[in-house]
């Protein structure tokens, strides 16, 4: 068995610090991150620099990404500038976003979610051949200001977006950190019984859930999943949201599962300390305090 990691805390870790981290500081992570065995990486969003100013050196520092060997490069994109954006970088992957709430989405984007998915869905029409996809659904099971997303309203929305590319990656995405293992397992389920095994997870460790609801998804079959190395990272338009469950907390389950991750421990427990240490960041996840598995590395 092997699960596919996609490490966003080069992303998603970074983007609610306060003080802008500096472009070398970024680029050093996302190296230690691909020597650890890295394969998938979000790198930086294509968004406005107004919005969200720790992102406005996302070309450079995917410039670099680009020359490390084997490393598939994702870059968030929110709309068609975005879009352009990425394309003309050279982005191996383009992470498309909305929210299942409409309350998220204004907050997050500043538009009613029809207005996303109209936008979104020109992108994936127009998008060169030979350019990945992911479309990703925040506030999937849980939104910051409407609670608990309804089945049925969450449902109806996946299925509106898998109508788009029967090839293109779909995340389910638990922003707020407050799903139940339940919800993640019967929507994940759902998915992937009704529209194939193109479904990946996104969740964060608010409520100390991440690995719990990690799990559920890959019992429904689930082979894709985020994680952000140190537990950094948080959503500036969900309030109280806090890191993206820990890589290392991830690896170190999926290895005591017997399932196959790619990833050297040691240089992982490096790129991890790294994470939590930039300057600003609020780190998370349990793994790097046991001194045991410390030994192990």
């Amino acid at each position: 068995m092997k699960v596919i990691l996609s490490e966003v805390s080069p992303r998603d870790g970074l983007q609610p610090i306060a003080g802008f981290v500096p472009t070398e500081t970024k680029i050093a992570l996302v190296r230690a991150l691909h020597a650890a065995g890295i394969t998938r990486m979000e790198v930086g969003s294509f968004v406005s620099p107004r919005a969200i100013p720790q992102m406005a050196d996302t070309a450079d520092v995917l410039q670099v990404a680009k020359q490390l060997e084997g490393l598939e490069c994702t870059v968030l994109v929110p709309n068609r500038r975005g879009f352009d954006t990425a394309i003309a970088a050279g982005a191996d992957r383009l992470g498309l976003f909305m929210s299942v709430t409409e309350s998220h989405n204004k907050a997050n984007l500043n538009r009613t979610r029809m207005e996303s998915f109209t936008d979104l869905a020109a992108i994936v029409r127009d998008a060169p051949k030979g350019v990945k996809i992911r479309f990703n659904l925040s506030c999937t099971f849980h939104c910051p200001f409407e609670g608990v997303v309804p089945e049925t309203e969450a449902m109806e929305w996946v299925e509106r977006v898998q109508e788009l590319n029967d090839e293109m990656e779909i995340s389910l995405c638990d922003t707020t950190g407050n799903a139940s293992p339940h919800q993640v397992g019967k929507l994940m389920r759902h998915s992937i019984t009704h529209w194939g095994d193109r479904f990946a997870y996104h969740g964060h460790d608010t409520y100390g859930l991440g690995l719990a609801n990690m799990v559920a998804a890959w019992d429904a079959g689930c082979r894709v999943f985020d994680a952000g190395s140190g537990g950094i990272g948080g959503c500036p338009y969900a309030p109280g949201a806090t890191g993206n469950t820990a890589m290392e907390d991830a690896v170190w389950m999926f290895n005591r599962m017997g399932v196959e991750t790619g990833i050297h421990w040691g240089k992982l427990i490096e790129a991890a300390d790294m994470a939590a240490q930039i300057p600003g960041a609020l780190p998370g996840g349990r793994v790097r305090g046991v001194p045991a598995a410390r030994a192990a590395a």
